[in-house]
């Protein structure tokens, strides 16, 4: 599955398809939570948002107007970045989360623990919401140093104030642990 995406994700970028994608999706998840809506379900999209589209300067106006064309509350939308993302332009990524962020969408740091994290940036991104990567998961059953990183992960996102989401968790041991 990383192989693919990693692989639609170059594909798009090499062919210059990877804006048209990424509002594509921003389009879909705000059509697809109004649908849900309208049949009385209240459910939360997320989309992940590449490094393209957070250097892109109208981004979150984008967005807005996808939630206002759909007429979606922005509680609705998660918007998730990489841990890699958003060190690699701690700038933008910084502006970028501090406009959706104003608009009312989620935001999330995804596949938390697997890049080169600053944490005086994660302090400043108006994140919600921390993602412990799924290798990390996995291993928790038979890995005390996949112990040893999940338990720092989530004792320093509740000292931030923030959630968290353990990604894979699919037996009752590993919920358990």
């Amino acid at each position: 599955k990383d192989l693919q995406e990693r692989l639609t994700r170059f594909l798009a970028e090499r062919h210059g398809l990877i804006v048209t994608l990424g509002q594509w999706v921003i389009e879909e998840a705000c059509r697809q939570a109004r649908a849900w809506r309208d049949k009385g379900l209240r459910m939360r999209v997320a989309i992940n948002l590449s490094v393209h589209q957070l250097r892109q300067p109208d981004l979150a106006e984008r967005i807005a107007a996808a939630l206002q064309r759909h007429q979606v509350n922005p509680q609705l939308l998660t918007c998730e970045i990489t841990e890699s993302t958003a060190m690699e332009d701690t700038r933008a990524t910084q502006e970028t989360f501090r406009r959706l962020g104003e608009l009312g969408v989620h935001l999330s740091i995804d596949d938390f623990g697997t890049g080169h994290s600053s944490l005086a940036y994660l302090r400043k991104l108006p994140a919600e919401e921390l993602k412990i990567d799924r290798m990390f998961v996995q291993d928790l059953e038979h890995s005390a140093d996949a112990r040893a990183v999940v338990d720092a992960v989530v004792k320093l996102a509740h000292a931030l104030g923030l959630k968290v989401v353990a990604e894979g968790v699919e037996n009752p041991r590993q919920h358990q642990i």
